[in-house]
C-alpha cells in the first residue's frame, strides 16, 4: 500500500515563510513527477507546482519567484519552501505523485496566512 504523508502546514504571518514536505511510502518502484495543489473555499483544485523525477520544476504564476518545490529522491519526499506568504494563499495543501504508473494524493495539510 502506498502513501503520501504531508507535514508542514499551519498558522503564518503575512510575508512569513512555510515549509511543506510530503514522504511517500510503501511499495515503491518507481516515482516520476511529483507535485504540490491547493484547494482554497468555495474554489477548484489548482496546481501550485511540480517536479519531474529529473528535477524540471514547473510553477503557477500565482507563486512564481516566492515559492521552490524541490524534491529528495532517496528519502521519496518532495518538500515545497513558500516564501513571502499572502492571505489569499490561504487553502489546504494536497502532495501528489505519479507512483508506479499511478496517482497517488495526500490528504492535505491546512495553511493559513494571517494578515
Amino acid at each position: 500500500q502506498v502513501q503520501l504523508v504531508e507535514s508542514g502546514g499551519g498558522l503564518v504571518q503575512a510575508g512569513g515563510p512555510l515549509r511543506l514536505s510530503c514522504a511517500a511510502s510503501g511499495s515503491i518502484f518507481s516515482i516520476n513527477g511529483m507535485g504540490w495543489y491547493r484547494q482554497a473555499p468555495g474554489r477548484q483544485r489548482e496546481l501550485v507546482a511540480d517536479i519531474s523525477s529529473g528535477g524540471r520544476t514547473k510553477y503557477a504564476d500565482f507563486v512564481k519567484g516566492r515559492f521552490t518545490i524541490s524534491r529528495d529522491n532517496a528519502k521519496n519526499t518532495v518538500y515545497l519552501q513558500m516564501n513571502s506568504l499572502k492571505p489569499e494563499d490561504t487553502a489546504v495543501y494536497y502532495c501528489n505523485a505519479n507512483i508506479n504508473l499511478r496517482i497517488y494524493w495526500g490528504q492535505g495539510t491546512q495553511v493559513t496566512v494571517s494578515s
